[in-house]
């Protein structure tokens, strides 16, 4: 049976439609893409040789051009292809050309310093949320060499090839929502060296660091993960890696100079354990980066009233500890904020402190400037003299100073471990630590709680770390 005149006008009609559907599909998949980092308005790292990324057809042939430069790459087999264009100086606006079957061009590319900043809820925490007199600093956040890239909140259980985001000029409106601390931080380079800044924020309040991590630093040491019955290490490691699949995975291997990271109070429930799983995790992130040990910046949780956990006031003690224990680690640096705390509040509003003082480390340590105080006292080692404790310190600068008063927050112990609050007074460069009540002493603790508000300081203003002088104890 022959079909009707009018239903083979519809089948002719059905076939045009799907050829044109299936015409056009074919021209989106031979069209060239880049990865979203790669936008209008972007920053490349300056002196470094720059990775660029997309999708093409398989084997297409993709050419990439910028200034002088070029670079041409063939698609894989899935359609994956990158090139690495020279490295080059601070400057621009350049436009970036990319050509394939179809061609792209991004305009206004600067070439700059890029930092990523990252952590939970203290990074995340926006200009416009309440920060120290927030009107009239987002009112004079013009800078149009300031690029801002907000990443997503984005779970995956795979690594993501990409983000959905683009590049914006930091201005009162695209800086509203974005990290105070990177802003502060990014505004403060940009003002001392001069150059374009380009500021990735991928940042997730309350979350762990084990979300953080990649597979492969697991992989590489299974004792990373927690056997504890401990309700964080039961809830945590359910679903490990998971921010940096969704966030931090499509950013590599883009050209960074490096990270500041602020993270930790999800953590106190097992502070014991932060300093080996966060210097796992900046190795594996500079693994999967492949970019050698960028610098890794990052702040020291805030006194708090941090809940219980199950050792009395001491899990932020214990975190501070592993974030001080991670200075071990090359071209790393720390930011203390003890003073700038609010116990009441774990979110302090002064975010300006904070980013001069990693703005400090980052002059330092990714930037070698020499003979700069960029760090409060570290303690460095105690001689026990008769019944006082002597500490010696690095980073003293100028000398050491107590602010509002006699030091306060030590304690002091024999070899029985049992800690008494202790007299200390600074002798030259050093602390001396003692208490009637320890005739021969073994060791000192310095602002061991959770609210601790310790007042030893360099004559920089700048704020020692807590610290014990014996981890036995």
């Amino acid at each position: 049976m022959k079909p009707s005149r009018r239903v083979s006008q519809a089948l002719l009609s059905l076939s045009a439609a799907i050829a044109v559907v299936l015409g056009l599909h074919a021209v989106a998949l031979a069209d060239v893409s880049l990865s979203h980092l790669f936008s209008d308005h972007m920053v490349l790292q300056r002196g470094r040789e720059l990775p660029i990324w997309g999708k093409a057809d398989a084997g297409e042939t993709v050419t990439v051009r910028m200034a002088e430069n070029e670079a041409s790459a063939t698609a894989d087999g899935e359609g994956r292809w990158q090139v690495r264009l020279p490295a080059m100086a601070a400057g621009g606006p350049h436009e970036l050309k990319i050509a394939g079957k179809n061609q792209l061009t991004i305009h206004d590319v600067l070439i700059g310093e890029v930092w990523i900043g990252s952590g939970q809820s203290n990074m995340e925490f926006g200009m416009s949320r309440g920060v120290l007199n927030g009107k009239q600093e987002l009112a004079a956040a013009n800078y149009p060499r300031i690029r801002l890239f907000h990443v997503k909140r984005v779970k995956s259980d795979t690594p993501l090839a990409d983000v959905d985001a683009a590049w914006e000029s930091c201005t009162p409106k695209t800086v509203a929502g974005f990290s105070a601390v990177e802003y502060f931080f990014g505004r403060y380079l940009h003002k001392q060296l001069d150059v374009p800044v380009g500021l990735i924020e991928s940042a997730w309040g309350g979350t762990p660091a084990e979300y953080w991590v990649p597979h492969s630093s697991f992989e590489k040491d299974s004792s990373l993960f927690q056997t504890s019955n401990h309700p964080h290490a039961k809830k945590v490691m359910q679903t490990p890696s998971v921010l940096y699949n969704g966030m931090i995975a499509p950013l590599v291997p883009y050209a960074i100079q490096g990270v500041i990271w602020y993270q930790g109070e999800s953590n106190v429930p097992m502070g014991a354990y932060y300093g080996k799983l966060f210097s796992a995790m900046i190795e594996g992130w500079r693994h999967e980066w492949n970019q050698g040990d960028f610098p890794f910046l990052y702040v020291q949780i805030a006194p708090w009233k941090y809940s219980a956990t199950g050792r009395p006031d001491e899990g932020a003690a214990l975190v501070r500890e592993g974030q001080l224990q991670t200075l071990k680690l090359k071209n790393t640096g720390m930011a203390v904020i003890m003073d700038i705390g609010n116990v009441d509040n774990i979110h302090p509003r002064n975010k300006q402190d904070v980013g001069l003082r990693l703005g400090l480390a980052a002059r330092a340590i990714a930037y070698g400037e020499k003979g700069l105080v960029y760090s409060g006292p570290i303690f460095r080692s105690q001689e026990i003299k008769g019944d006082r404790a002597v500490l010696h310190f690095d980073h003293v600068g100028g000398g050491l100073m107590a602010k509002d008063g006699p030091l306060r927050e030590f304690q002091i112990a024999g070899k029985d471990g049992k800690f008494v609050p202790a007299e200390a007074e600074i002798v030259g460069e050093t602390v001396v630590v003692h208490s009637p009540k320890v005739k021969q002493p073994a060791s000192v603790r310095f602002a061991w709680r959770d609210v601790a508000l310790p007042n030893l300081f360099n004559k920089e203003g700048l704020p020692a770390s807590p610290f014990r002088t014996s981890a036995s104890n």
